[in-house]
């Protein structure tokens, strides 16, 4: 999944937060170091944080007989399920807007 960019000029959705007077300072830095603003940098390193976190959600790992016995459970027939029936009928949410 690639990063989410926008131009300043396309963001109209305004967000706040609060931060400690250590935590400014090592933004600003950080921002400064990237070239970038500090308004960027938080955008750009939420997001990039953001995709990760829903990417976790939807990739996964398994080694050895763990493959197999996920594999064994991918082949056997689907069961009533009111969870997976919700949670299909919902947008991923990187394709809502």
């Amino acid at each position: 999944m690639a990063a989410i960019a926008s131009s300043p000029s396309a963001r109209s959705a305004r967000l706040g937060l609060r931060a400690t007077h250590e935590q400014e300072v090592v933004l600003r830095r950080a921002a400064e170091v990237a070239h970038k603003s500090l308004t960027d940098f938080i955008l750009d390193s939420a997001c990039l944080a953001a995709e990760q976190t829903l990417l976790d959600q939807r990739l996964f790992m398994v080694f050895g007989s763990q493959y197999q016995a996920l594999m064994d459970l991918l082949e056997q027939p689907e069961q009533p399920n009111e969870g997976l029936r919700d949670l299909f009928s919902r947008k991923a949410p990187w394709d809502a807007k």
